[in-house]
């Protein structure tokens, strides 16, 4: 099977042809807010390098979020153009189970946590089990006050993401005994690889965006709107 990981949801632009679990051939490009310019012309190069095209592809998986609102639309609308006009399956991971499968057998506690600015955070919890990713607490946007809190009753945890650096002191202090990874960057691969075990264990999950909180614009509108009401 033939698998074509589209990855758009950080400031990396990921694309990623897979056969099953092998890497065909992998492109990660940190654009940072230019993701509508890069894309296409890093699919572009993947395919070329791959020696393959988009007919070829048996599946399609696209990280749906949580990240950059614009980045996460254009990713999402790019696969199911291509899954639409082709017929071509398409199944939906979340940034932060995408992290996790960095451990992937490493049988480990893994909680995946992204800066979210301002003391809040993403975060998520999984353990691998004979390859299998178990969900513990799912993805979340949350202060870390209460991050920490969700996650006290647990031990040895392995933390990955962006937010495993921004926040360490916190945690390393309140969640003893844990270990931290210095990889903040999503990998094109994983979210492959982490598509590719779904779809064999029929878990099909959608592609619509993960949001987990409002746009800036949105909260806002919505604050001034409400402060409006009360005055």
């Amino acid at each position: 099977m033939k698998i074509l990981a589209i990855d758009t949801s950080s400031k990396t632009c990921g694309v990623c042809i897979l056969e099953d679990k092998k890497e065909i051939y992998k492109k990660d490009l940190i654009t940072e807010r230019s993701h509508s310019i890069k894309l296409m012309p890093i699919i572009k190069e993947v395919f070329e390098k791959a020696n393959l095209n988009i007919k070829d592809i048996d599946l399609i998986v696209c990280d749906k979020g949580p990240g950059s609102f614009t980045g996460i639309r254009i990713g999402v609308a790019t696969a199911k153009a291509f899954s639409d006009s082709l017929d071509i399956p398409i199944i939906g991971v979340n940034s932060l189970e995408t992290l996790a499968y960095t451990y992937l057998n490493n049988n480990k506690l893994v909680c995946s946590i992204l800066d979210a600015k301002n003391d809040n955070c993403y975060f998520a919890l999984y353990q691998f089990n004979d390859g299998i990713c178990k969900e513990l607490i799912a993805p979340k946007a949350s202060s870390l006050k209460k991050c920490i809190e969700e996650l006290s009753s647990y031990s040895n945890i392995t933390f990955i993401g962006d937010g495993s650096i921004t926040f360490k002191e916190e945690l390393q202090k309140n969640i003893p005994p844990s270990t931290f990874s210095e990889n903040d960057i999503l990998n094109s691969y994983n979210l492959g690889l982490a598509g590719y075990t779904k779809f064999i264990n029929n878990n099909f999950e959608s592609v619509l965006p993960m949001y987990l909180k409002k746009p800036q614009a949105q909260r806002q509108l919505e604050e001034k709107l409400n402060g409006n009401s009360n005055s």
